[in-house]
């Protein structure tokens, strides 16, 4: 009888000590870091093709303040990570250079 109720009793305290570790709370898992913010594609290209022509307007000697300001903005908005801001600008600067590169086929207002 003794035997058994040890038996028993080491059984119960077996189960317990399973169903305790089994139970037992589980570690949160480490939060994940939230998502670093990026540009769009569509803004990162607008971007390039600005500086490109912003590049190509400084060499002819066309760039214009406007464009000027225009791609500051530009580039402000890309350290913000706003997109729509920076496809807004660099369309700005990309406008603005190409019309600017069509002005020395213009008559010279200065007199002469």
């Amino acid at each position: 009888m003794k035997q058994q109720f040890a038996t028993v009793t080491l059984s119960a305290l077996l189960a317990l000590f399973v169903a305790g570790c089994a139970s037992a709370p589980q570690q949160a898992a480490a939060p994940a870091e939230p998502a670093k913010p990026t540009l769009s594609a569509e803004a990162m290209a607008a971007l390039a093709q600005a500086e490109a022509d912003a590049k190509a307007a400084k060499a002819a000697y066309t760039y214009w303040v406007p464009a000027e300001n225009a791609m500051k903005k530009a580039e402000e908005a890309a350290k913000a990570f706003d997109s729509a801001a920076v496809i807004k600008q660099a369309k700005t600067v990309s406008d603005l250079c190409k019309i600017s590169a069509l002005q020395p086929g213009y008559a010279s207002t200065e007199l002469k």
